[in-house]
């Protein structure tokens, strides 16, 4: 065997594709898996074939597929995406976006879910002190916006903006229940100030 050419040993020609010569090799291999000294005969006439092909790929005799120049490439690990973070997002949103340690968000939270829970008991008490705890949420929102820039107004304008959007939100929703006939356990109204309480404490925790 020794004295074949190397494409003799794989018994395959000059003109035959890489893959007939993987094959070739891969087949030979395992017909001769049991014969050490044979298989590393294999191994040394393929590698022959392979610089013997790259050797005309320089002289541009013949165009060698990438997976040969560069076989470890096939091996290479697939390119994984790297998850969002603040860090890596625009300048002006690092700005606007906080990240709240869990005493803060435990502070803000406790305040909301008090007003909350009083608004569930304030239904029969008509709608005065329903706005009395908007106000007093408002109120909160601002103080906690303010403390962590010192910019009073951006806290009422980003407070204003999220009351807005709480009510509108409450009402589109309220709005799709009543379609769909769902009964409250309680008053349009009391939904609308819950919706806005949660909407302003996602704002008091994560903006600033």
């Amino acid at each position: 065997m020794s004295e074949q050419s190397p494409y003799e040993q794989l018994g395959v020609t000059e003109e035959s594709s890489f893959e007939e010569i993987q094959d070739a090799k891969q087949r030979l291999m395992l017909q001769h898996q049991d014969d050490h000294k044979l298989t590393e005969k294999i191994e040394a006439a393929y590698d022959a074939v392979i610089m013997d092909r790259l050797r005309l790929r320089q002289e541009g005799k013949i165009k060698v597929p990438e997976r040969i120049r560069f076989p470890e490439r096939g091996s290479e690990a697939p390119t994984t995406i790297k998850p969002l973070s603040i860090e890596r997002s625009p300048s002006w949103l690092q700005k606007l976006i906080d990240k709240p340690s869990a005493t803060e968000l435990g502070i803000s939270a406790g305040v909301f879910v008090v007003l909350a829970v009083m608004t569930l008991f304030a239904g029969a008490q008509g709608s005065s002190l329903l706005s009395l705890f908007l106000a007093l949420g408002v109120f909160a929102n601002i103080y906690f916006l303010n403390r962590k820039e010192q910019k009073f107004g951006r806290a009422v304008l980003i407070t204003f903006f999220g009351l807005l959007l709480g009510i509108g939100l409450g009402a589109g929703i309220a709005s799709g229940l009543e379609a769909a006939k769902v009964v409250f356990p309680f008053s349009v109204q009391q939904f609308y100030a819950l919706i806005t309480f949660f909407l302003l404490w996602l704002i008091s925790s994560f903006l600033r």
